[in-house]
């Protein structure tokens, strides 16, 4: 069991019956006609094997250097190889690893996402901090960036007695129902940065307050817990839950915070896209599904997989499970784009934001392989945008995304990850047209 929380938080819960919120009918591109738009460069390969450190691509973030926008970075996780840390070439600039098994059969450290905060306040001052999970270990990990150290722009800034998010002991811990996805957030009214923080395995999201630590560190500590729904009823009065290995649950990994609306944005895998007050306060509302949402599943103990039933025509028209990274693409007013990963056919979907409690759909786009250059993107994990000026290689702003499929995996016989950079004003010309 996870440990309990003080008396003083509140944790939220949520029955099996919800309100179901369609996403607003379809107004561009749709199905096989989507456009594709073409990274400009990637990193190098990621192999998560033991002659390649057991490194495998997942989550990236953008920071941009106020001072010289061509400087700016791109913070990735490599999960058990820990953090990588690129220019905008997509060149390595530093590789950070992730923390050593605290004993003998103990899990080591596993950096799933990342995200950012801007202009923390730490006991030595404000600074640009980038945040993981780590969910070998079931805590968050803090970096400070420092542009004036460019070879090692990271320094861990971590409080060493930061607790487990979600465990209540080692062993509790070993077992990884752990730190999984993770958005950040400062509120504008009382200038506190918090996390949000997905449960592996499991339906829980918490909101952690990120707090100040002796020696410029950081710490954390639990505001609250929100548990979304692990199964649902159908139109036709069944109960439906996704099929998985026996003792999980539908789990969270894609998060992402509007500032703008106060919205959480939170993409159950195997569900749809949850739109959730940033305070875990109030009703959800699931926004838009995936097409598999209501088909029954039996889980096949030999083939360790799903094997699927009749599809009873309860699902969504523009995702295909696993939904995975969401990212936001601001615009003037409040206005712009949420980008989702729609995994299951190495596609992304684009929803204007700009409406209240529904999702307009905008329009999707592939990532596709260049002639002589990058691969495409398939079954991408994590996503990142910034719509602002990166100096001359991106004056439109920037997209990562990561690949599950390197091509260079597969010329070597070996499975590889890496990270994808497009021009994200192609990706907004490709939906406008």
């Amino acid at each position: 069991m996870a440990r309990p929380l003080p008396r003083p938080f509140a944790v939220a819960a949520l029955a099996a019956s919800l309100v179901l919120t369609a996403a607003l009918p379809a107004t561009a591109h749709t199905g096989p006609s989507l456009p594709t738009v073409l990274p400009r460069a990637e990193t190098a390969p990621l192999y998560d094997d033991e002659a390649g450190g057991d490194a495998d691509a997942d989550d990236p973030a953008i920071w941009r250097n106020p001072a010289r926008p061509d400087a700016s970075l791109v913070v990735a996780t490599a999960k058990q190889g820990g953090l990588r840390v690129y220019d905008l070439d997509a060149r390595l600039v530093q590789s950070i690893a992730a923390p050593a098994r605290p004993g003998p059969g103990h899990a080591p450290g596993r950096f799933n996402n990342v995200d950012l905060v801007h202009g923390l306040g730490l006991s030595t001052g404000r600074a640009d901090v980038a945040v993981t999970t780590d969910r070998g270990t079931d805590r968050l990990r803090f970096y400070r960036i420092d542009p004036r150290t460019p070879s090692r722009p990271l320094s861990d800034v971590t409080d060493p007695s930061a607790p487990p998010v979600f465990s209540a002991d080692q062993a509790e811990i070993d077992g990884q129902r752990t730190a999984y996805g993770l958005a950040t957030w400062t509120d504008r009214a009382t200038g506190r940065s918090y996390a949000l923080v997905s449960r592996r395995e499991r339906t829980t999201v918490a909101l952690l307050e990120l707090t100040p630590a002796p020696g410029g560190r950081v710490g954390y500590r639990t505001v609250r817990t929100l548990t979304l729904p692990s199964s649902f009823r159908l139109p036709n009065g069944t109960s439906w839950s996704p099929c998985a290995e026996p003792g999980e649950l539908p789990q969270v990994e894609g998060m992402v915070v509007d500032p703008a609306s106060g919205t959480l944005y939170a993409a159950q895998e195997d569900v749809g896209i949850w739109r959730v007050p940033v305070t875990l306060t109030g009703r959800p509302r699931l926004l838009d599904r995936v097409r598999e949402f209501g088909v029954p599943g039996v889980y096949d103990e030999v083939t360790e997989e799903c094997v699927p039933g009749t599809d009873p025509g309860y699902g969504g028209e523009r995702l295909s499970a696993d939904v995975e990274g969401l990212t936001l693409v601001a615009g003037a007013g409040g206005d712009g784009h949420l980008l989702a990963s729609s995994q299951g056919d190495d596609t992304f979907a684009a929803y204007d934001r700009g409406h209240g409690a529904h999702l307009a759909y905008e329009g999707g786009f592939r990532i596709g392989a260049t002639a002589a250059g990058p691969d495409g993107s398939e079954e991408c994990d994590g996503a990142a945008a910034l719509r602002e000026p990166l100096g001359r290689r991106y004056p439109r702003g920037l997209l990562v995304v990561q690949d599950g499929h390197d091509d260079a995996g597969e010329a070597e016989g070996r499975t590889a990850t890496n990270f994808k950079f497009v021009d994200l004003g192609e990706v907004l010309d490709a939906l406008d047209d």
